[in-house]
Order: C-alpha cells, then sequence, then structure tokens
C-alpha cells in the first residue's frame, strides 16, 4: 500500500516531512520519501495533504476491568463478562487510534491471542496478567469478610495476586510469564479509591520488590510499579523497576536517579483534574474523598517538576469501567495532556516513547520483536495513522475530549481520525 500526499509526523521529530509518501509491504514500512516511490501494484491512498503518524500507544490500561467497583468484580462477575468486557474495550481503544496497549493488570494472554490470531480486533497487547501486592494493599480485591489465604474470583482467574513473602512473589510472578504475561506489574503503594489501601502506603519490603524485578530479569523482561510516594519511586527504582505508574509525587530527585536507571514513568493526568474531588466514586465515600484531598495537596508539583526535570513518560488513561466511559476518559487524557504539556510533547509520549517502553519485555516475551513500535521509519511495524490538519497545530484532530464526567457518548472513531492501520491491515480508511 501506498500512501501519498502527506506531512509525515515520524513520532520523534518536531518537524514534519513534508510532501512524503510513505511505502508498506505486508506488515512494515518499507520507504518514507520526499521523492516519488515507485511501486507498480501498489493501493494507493492519497492522503490530501493531511497528517501521516504512528498509531498510538497506550502504556497503563486494564482492557479487562469493566467496573463499577471492585466489590462487584469479585462478587458479582464471571469470566464470560470479563471476556466479553475485553472484547469490546480491545476494539474501542483501536477504534481511538491505539494500535498498541500495554495492559496494566487483570488480563493474561488469552486477550493477545484472540486479537493475533485474528479472532477479535484489536491493538497489539502487551500484558502483566495478575496483579501482585500484599494483603490489604492495593490489589487485594477480595471482599471485606475475605478470610486470610482464601482464593477469590480475582485470584482464580489470575487476575490478582495477594503475596506477602518473597516466594509469593517468585511463585506468581513466575505463574504470570506461563499465562502470557510480557512483564510484572508490582503494586507497591496503596490508592483513592480503593478499600484497604491509604495512599501513602509502602507496601512490601525490599525484598519483595527485587525479587519481582529477579523473576522479570529470568524472563528478559522488567517491573512496572503502582508508585504514588517519593519513598516509594525510589526504592522501586533502586530495586531495578523500570517503569514507575502513576508516580505522582515525581520531582528533580526522581528524575535523576531515572535517567539513571533509564527508566519510564506513565501518568494518568485526569488525577490533576480540577473536578476530581467532585467524581461520585469519590465525593461519596467519605474515605476516598479524604484520601483524594490529601492526595491532591501532596501531588500538586507534578506537572511544574515534570516540565522542570523531563524523562521519558508515556501514555496512560487508568481507566475502570464500561466502554462508553472509557472512551470519553481516554478522549479527556489526550486532551489534558496537550493541555499541560502541548502538542508537540504529548504526541511523543503517546507513540515513541510508548514504543521504547513496551520493547523493554526483550527477546523472549516481546510479542512483536520483529520492528519498531511508535515510529514510522523504514523496517518499522506498519502501524499508521492519517488524521485532518497538523495535530501539532490543533491537538484536537487525535481526537480529544474536553469534558470528562458528564460528557456525552463520544463516536466509535473520531471523525478526524482517517485512517487506522495497524499491522499493515487498514481497519478504518474514509478517504
Amino acid at each position: 500500500m501506498l500512501f501519498t500526499n502527506v506531512h509525515v509526523f515520524d513520532g520523534v521529530n518536531e518537524r514534519r516531512i513534508e510532501n512524503a509518501s510513505v511505502l508498506v509491504e505486508g506488515n512494515k514500512i518499507k520507504t518514507v520519501s520526499k521523492g516519488a516511490i515507485e511501486a507498480p501494484g501498489a493501493q494507493v491512498v492519497d492522503g490530501g495533504g493531511r497528517t501521516l503518524l504512528p498509531g498510538f500507544i497506550e502504556a497503563h490500561a486494564h482492557l479487562m476491568l469493566m467496573g463499577p467497583s471492585l466489590p462487584a468484580m469479585e462478587a458479582n462477575t464471571t469470566w464470560e463478562d470479563f471476556g466479553i468486557h475485553g472484547t469490546r474495550m480491545a476494539e474501542m481503544y483501536l477504534m481511538q487510534g491505539f494500535t498498541t496497549v500495554r495492559d496494566a493488570g487483570g488480563a493474561n494472554g488469552g486477550l493477545r491471542r484472540a486479537i493475533d490470531s485474528g479472532a477479535i480486533v484489536g491493538p497489539r497487547f502487551y500484558t502483566s496478567a495478575a496483579f501482585l501486592g500484599t494483603r490489604g494493599g492495593h490489589a487485594d480485591f477480595a471482599n471485606f469478610t475475605s478470610p486470610v489465604g482464601e482464593s477469590t474470583n480475582f485470584s482464580r482467574l489470575n487476575m490478582a495476586q495477594e503475596v506477602d513473602n518473597v516466594a509469593d512473589v517468585q511463585k506468581f510472578g513466575r505463574n504470570n510469564f506461563r499465562m502470557g504475561a510480557t512483564q510484572l506489574k508490582y503494586m507497591q503503594s496503596g490508592g483513592v479509591v480503593s478499600a484497604f489501601d491509604p495512599w501513602q502506603l509502602l507496601a512490601g519490603s525490599q525484598a519483595e520488590i527485587e525479587a519481582a524485578v529477579q523473576v522479570a530479569n529470568e524472563y528478559g523482561s522488567y517491573v512496572m510499579a503502582h508508585s504514588y510516594r517519593k519513598e516509594a519511586m525510589m526504592s522501586a527504582l533502586e530495586a531495578g523497576v523500570k517503569s514507575i505508574e502513576h508516580g505522582f509525587s515525581f520531582d528533580c530527585e526522581v528524575a535523576k536517579v531515572m535517567k539513571q536507571k533509564g527508566a519510564f514513568i506513565t501518568t494518568n493526568l485526569t488525577a490533576f483534574d480540577p473536578g476530581l474531588l467532585d467524581i461520585p466514586a469519590v465525593a461519596n465515600v467519605p474515605s476516598s474523598l479524604a484520601k483524594a484531598k490529601s492526595a491532591s495537596a501532596t501531588f500538586a508539583g507534578y506537572i511544574d517538576n515534570m516540565k522542570k526535570c523531563p524523562v521519558k513518560r508515556a501514555a496512560q488513561t487508568d481507566c475502570v469501567g464500561s466502554v462508553t466511559a472509557c472512551n470519553i476518559q481516554i478522549a479527556y487524557e489526550k486532551h489534558l495532556n496537550n493541555e499541560f504539556f502541548g502538542p508537540h510533547t504529548s504526541l511523543v509520549t503517546m507513540t515513541s516513547t510508548g514504543g521504547e517502553l513496551v520493547a523493554l519485555s526483550g527477546d523472549f516475551m516481546n510479542p512483536y520483536p520483529e520492528g519498531k513500535l511508535g515510529v514510522i521509519e523504514e523496517g518499522a511495524y506498519a502501524d499508521i495513522l492519517i488524521v485532518d490538519g497538523n495535530p501539532l497545530e490543533d491537538f484536537s484532530v487525535v481526537g480529544t475530549g474536553t469534558q470528562w464526567f458528564g460528557a456525552d457518548p463520544r463516536p466509535d472513531s473520531p471523525e478526524t481520525l482517517r485512517v487506522i492501520m495497524k499491522d499493515g491491515k487498514i481497519y478504518k480508511n474514509t478517504l
């Protein structure tokens, strides 16, 4: 397939390659050229002066978690419910322009097998399998009255596992890779809307976090850690964790260590939304409201610190809920990226940085090892979007939404997103 008459954002550079053509052969980008490309027999798509760019990469999603709450999923949800929700979420993400998704807990390898075989439609899928966390921590989804050591709905489905010592971390970490994980997810801090854990929690000993890293290293992969407090981030980095999730207490000292360690961060920017305290799940639960107020005060410096001491940051939405709600949240997260950091930084965050991050799964566990992701260059995977206009000037063309809660349902795919190609196959073309 030959794309002509396009301006190319390559995932990295601030200037587009003007008046270019891009040739795709099979599932790879064969040629990127400002001159004419001879490709007899190719299907030609005239971009009409629009922008061609890499498919977006979501670095922290939960495709299997439909909500409306953790207790509801624990007590009243079957594997069929989870599977159907994950199937619908996968298609929604692809049609919003995300050709790669890294799942941050709750999904095993079955969804990727279905996508990659063509049985269902969805993005490339990097999965963490079961959340790993301590009793009473952010991966403890058991019912309130559940006795210690009893199995749960989440543990039976290998969606979350309680790990309270080094042996547990090793056993369930290795089982995650057995079940299709590409990396491990360790829950080091607490949360805001969760039941048992203060957000300030420092869960797990240093030896337990190091055990997770050890298991990941056995498979040539890495660990992503749910870390809020600065102390949590620093101990995770010291243990060898390569991906800090959320990282709301980020500052320039953390940035220095991250750069030394070659680590990444992903942050759901909706956490800094002015209306956060009005969200029903927060406002209607006194304990969560108190936690949210405390957290918001502590995390207030994140945006300024990230601008002052930037590190490799990938995109994160972290939606748990219905497909309709997550569609809205994804569009709002895109909008906030641009509001806080501008269009170029946001596009890099959503493309090439995400590509570098998922590649940390290594030679053995990376299910897509034959080309780069998140870039438009020769030899990269043909994961390609064409959007109206120039997103470096008008970011809304990537499918943003300016409202979160209370917003109207969004279209299945943004009108300004004209072409979606993944792995050399067209999933949308309105040109």
